[in-house]
């Protein structure tokens, strides 16, 4: 420790300063000291970040312009509706004219409001979003709550409407408010055109199911669907460009093993063309390489990280089982743990039973539990088939898809299952007569 004492005419000052040998080490430190793998935030690597150029979307993007371009003339664009399978570009397309229709829109007069409706999925949360973007004085917000649909309908109509102006709407996962709020909201908002007199409203909808447009009523229809794009899946090759492009941004130059974005390609490819897949592929295959100190992203970080990125996958859809399932898919761990790693139905709802009997809820009847087999089995969390013992019958023959070790670690951190978490079944004895 180092004193240093000065004068001056204000009095004598003290001050301490701590030496090298004086500062301890934190837990992260050795994480601080790695070699950087990552030029700049790992953020570009995300499917949030809107790159200067999207490749492979030019045509469905000047397609979109096309439409929008009236808007910059102050008149009503038609609506879109936009479909395609998860990480085909759809929104990434979307935000991308957004930013280009405001460095355009020279006059002010264009309004373009992104809103993902898996986070605002009510009547009330999609007209509140949208008014609260034109009133400026808080004292007059709408609020989340306790006005009716009319009076939130009258508010928001009566401040878009006070200037001449055009209004874009992007409503993301629209098919997940029409399944949770039916299809009230978009009627409100494909008839506000006749309630105004100076703004015009558009929307573009963006979902990944094409049948969704089946449950909405026939005027809403007519009135969402005046246009309509398809975005097919990226291939292999078409990946490797939006990879590519993504790391020479994101990475130092010579830490990407050649090998390393034609095998996230090709994996992600796979799964249905997902650039989202593509990106968090190698993104997390960087991370891991980083957090090991390795000189290069390799082949093999990325098949550790498809490990990784499917076990995440796993331990979600895990958390968010009923309680009944969880308890079939812990007979069936315990089962696996006692060595039994092709067991029956039989000796699966043997185990069940007991548990349920151990924590109080009621015990369902073994064809209910042969169901709810079928639906783990469909999750992909364990592996069922059926095997037939000629005039014996027919059982499932069941084994785990996935560490029990990991299922544990998931369902210890459910409170419910309290009561259960040491249950060890009864050893069983054979008797020789």
């Amino acid at each position: 420790m180092n004193i240093l004492i000065s004068t001056g005419n204000d009095g004598v000052f003290l001050s301490l300063s701590l030496g090298e040998a004086d500062m301890e080490e934190t837990v992260f430190d050795r994480f601080l000291d790695h070699k950087r793998i990552f030029r700049k935030d790992k953020d570009i690597l995300r499917p949030s970040y809107i790159p200067d150029e999207l490749p492979h979307r030019q045509d469905q993007i000047e397609q979109m312009a096309s439409i929008l371009a009236t808007a910059l003339k102050g008149d009503r664009p038609s609506n879109i509706l936009i479909f395609g399978k998860t990480g085909t570009g759809k929104t990434a397309s979307v935000k991308y004219l957004g930013k280009e229709m405001k460095r355009a829109d020279k006059a002010l007069k264009v309004s373009f409001i992104y809103m993902n409706c898996e986070v605002v999925d009510t009547q009330s949360g999609v007209l509140q979003n949208i008014g609260n973007h034109f009133i400026d004085d808080f004292s007059e917000r709408i609020p989340f709550t306790g006005w009716a649909t009319e009076r939130v309908y009258n508010t928001l109509t009566q401040h878009i409407d006070n200037e001449k102006r055009v209004i874009i709407i992007v409503m993301d996962e629209i098919d997940k408010l029409v399944y949770k709020s039916g299809d009230d909201v978009l009627y409100h908002l494909a008839k506000v055109n006749d309630d105004l007199v100076n703004a015009k409203l558009s929307i573009i909808g963006i979902s990944n199911d094409l049948k969704f447009t089946e449950f909405l009523d026939p005027r809403v229809q007519s009135r969402l669907g005046e246009e309509k794009m398809v975005f097919p899946p990226y291939n292999a090759e078409q990946l490797k460009d939006i990879l590519n492009q993504r790391s020479i941004l994101a990475f130092i130059d010579g830490v990407i093993d050649p090998g390393v974005i034609p095998l996230c390609a090709a994996l992600a490819a796979q799964d249905h063309g997902d650039a989202r897949r593509a990106l968090d592929l190698l993104r997390v295959a960087a991370e891991l390489a980083e957090r090991s100190s390795d000189e290069e992203v390799t082949q093999a970080h990325v098949y550790k990280a498809k490990n990784k990125i499917e076990l995440d996958c796993v331990i979600e859809v895990i958390k968010t089982l009923p309680t009944q399932s969880k308890l079939v898919l812990m007979s069936i761990i315990i089962n696996e743990e006692r060595d039994n790693n092709r067991m029956t139905t039989g000796e699966v709802y043997t185990v069940y039973k007991d548990l349920t009997r151990m924590m109080g809820v009621s015990t369902l009847t073994q064809r209910r539990v042969t169901d709810l087999i079928s639906e783990l089995d469909m999750l992909g969390l364990i592996h069922a088939r059926v095997k037939s013992f000629g005039r014996g019958g027919r059982t499932k023959e069941i084994e785990a898809s996935i560490p029990p070790t990991e299922v544990r670690r998931v369902l210890a951190d459910d409170e419910v299952l309290d009561a259960i978490r040491n249950y060890r079944p009864p050893s069983q004895m054979t008797l020789n007569i």
